[in-house]
């Protein structure tokens, strides 16, 4: 793997042109975990740069990728909405597949938003080792009334969701309304919204609330 910014970044495009990043630890790797970006802001946002470059500084090896539409938007810079859910599903099959005849070890499955609710309805179809969701759109933008928890309650695959107390997707009391999977498990951020950012009178920052994702995640993963 060569070295980019943050010293274990080798970035490419998989087999079916779809841009992606790969974060090596310095150490061997205990496992990897695939994770795809939400639906307005691509792989390398500041938010997934986090993620990854705390990951993998744990040992964690981790994969993000970008859906088609994004990796339009990147060639033309032109803004559009996420492709339809059954080609976001194809999407992330195919780089599963090619990450599963790359590595060895323990795969791990998840994103933010979107691309964790993409990961959530394939975990189970993986055999994936465990699922990571930060910030889960648990319903749509001022709809929530109308839940996107049904498969949530039958799920099978080790799930971890990391979810801010004030999330406009799925706050706490909302959520804790919910019959969800015993194979789930919510870890709460004090004050955080959707992208986990606290309320300043909470006491926390943003660089605290990321560590502290990071921290939750590489823990649940066994590394760190």
């Amino acid at each position: 793997m060569s070295k980019g910014p943050s010293g274990f970044i080798d970035a490419g495009q998989c087999e079916q042109g779809l841009p992606w990043l790969w974060d090596e630890p310095p150490q061997a790797a205990s496992g990897t975990l695939i994770l795809a970006h939400g639906a307005g802001a691509p792989m390398d946002s500041p938010f997934m740069q986090a993620m990854a470059e705390g990951l993998a500084v744990c040992g964690v090896r981790v994969v993000r990728f970008e859906f088609a539409y994004m990796a339009q938007r990147r060639a033309d810079g032109r803004k559009r909405p996420p492709n339809p859910q059954a080609q976001l599903l194809q999407q992330w099959r195919e780089v599963h597949a090619q990450v599963r005849q790359r590595v060895a070890g323990p795969v791990a499955v998840g994103g933010k938003s979107m691309g964790g609710r993409m990961a959530s309805l394939l975990a189970d179809e993986f055999g994936a080792s465990a699922l990571v969701c930060l910030g889960y759109p648990f319903y749509a933008t001022g709809k929530p009334e109308k839940p996107r928890v049904a498969h949530l309650a039958e799920l099978r695959t080790p799930t971890l969701i990391i979810q801010g107390e004030r999330d406009a997707l799925g706050n706490r009391e909302t959520v804790e309304g919910y019959e969800l999977s015993a194979a789930i498990e919510l870890h709460w951020l004090q004050a955080a919204d959707h992208d986990l950012n606290p309320l300043k009178a909470s006491g926390f920052s943003h660089q605290q609330h990321l560590q502290a994702a990071v921290g939750a995640i590489a823990a649940y993963l066994g590394a760190g």
